[in-house]
């Protein structure tokens, strides 16, 4: 395991002097089930840990009249339990309950799930899909940026020197409105994504869709919008036809590669079936007559 150095500080700001400071290459704790992992690798580099789970909201999810700010560093565990949270994001829960065992579950967070930058972890897609904004604060004060802007490629996020990912929110959704997240693995259970599918949707009284957002993941270098389903979409009724076109869209618009775990064509076509059937829970979640 890597040498490091280790502080746990008490404040958003000692966090950040802390990063800014750094001599050593700065790494942040939020869960650590990724973390851990790489600095046990042979080569890896002396770094510096910072744990943000004794700043305070780090690890509290709160509702206002807006909607919903959630830190970081929130276990899995706490957060697949918080009925309020689910009655609203269904699928935003059931992202973050595929990630790894019950022993995972007690440390994994959204938020580093998110800065770890995998391209095939289930939250963010699930973020992405509900408008999620990144709150970010550092040397140079605070800045806002949307989740899909957040990561930048294969465990890379926007995160400059000094800068810490310090909540996310989610504003309330609309009346109507409702969300799944599905993914392909090829075990039962605890396996990473070949190919997975985000839905939020929103439906007027007759079942007309007025809004969508689809995010796909593990079949590019980062989980990315498919604006071309979500036209399909508004504007009309659920409908097979609808449904089928929502699926060509999203495999055209992946760009996977092929490795043992899946090829190209086999990931574009199960994210079009994951993305028709998210499609059909959210539509159903949401009130449609199906």
């Amino acid at each position: 395991m890597a040498a490091l150095t280790y502080h746990a500080p008490n404040s958003i700001d000692d966090a950040i002097k802390i990063l800014a400071d750094a001599s050593l290459p700065p790494k942040v704790l939020s869960g650590g089930t990724d973390l851990i992992i790489q600095m046990q690798r042979p080569k890896a580099p002396e770094s510096l840990v910072v744990d943000v789970k004794k700043i305070p909201g780090m690890r509290d999810a709160e509702w206002s009249e807006d909607g919903l700010t959630l830190g970081p560093a929130m276990s899995c565990a706490e957060f697949t339990k918080r009925q309020d949270i689910k009655s609203i994001f269904p699928g935003l829960v059931e992202a973050a309950y595929l990630i790894g065992s019950t022993q995972v579950q007690g440390r994994a967070s959204l938020g580093g799930n998110l800065c770890n930058a995998s391209p095939a972890a289930d939250t963010i897609p699930a973020l992405i899909a509900n408008r999620a904004i990144c709150v970010i604060q550092g040397p140079s004060g605070t800045r806002v940026v949307p989740v899909e802007a957040f990561v930048t490629g294969v465990g890379k996020n926007c995160l400059e020197q000094g800068e810490l990912l310090a909540a996310l929110t989610l504003a309330r959704p609309e009346p109507g409105t409702a969300d799944a997240y599905l993914r392909f693995i090829p075990r039962t259970e605890m396996d990473i994504a070949v190919a997975g599918a985000a839905v939020s949707l929103t439906l007027d009284s007759r079942g007309v869709c007025r809004n969508a957002r689809i995010a796909i993941g593990a079949v590019a270098p980062t989980a990315i919008l498919v604006p071309a389903a979500e036209d399909i979409l508004v504007g009309e009724r659920i409908s097979d036809e609808v449904l089928a076109g929502v699926a060509q869209a999203a495999s055209d618009a992946a760009s996977p590669i092929s490795d043992r775990r899946g090829t190209v064509e086999f990931r574009r076509h199960v994210v079009g079936v994951l993305t028709k059937r998210a499609t059909l829970i959210a539509a159903e979640r949401a009130g449609a007559q199906l």
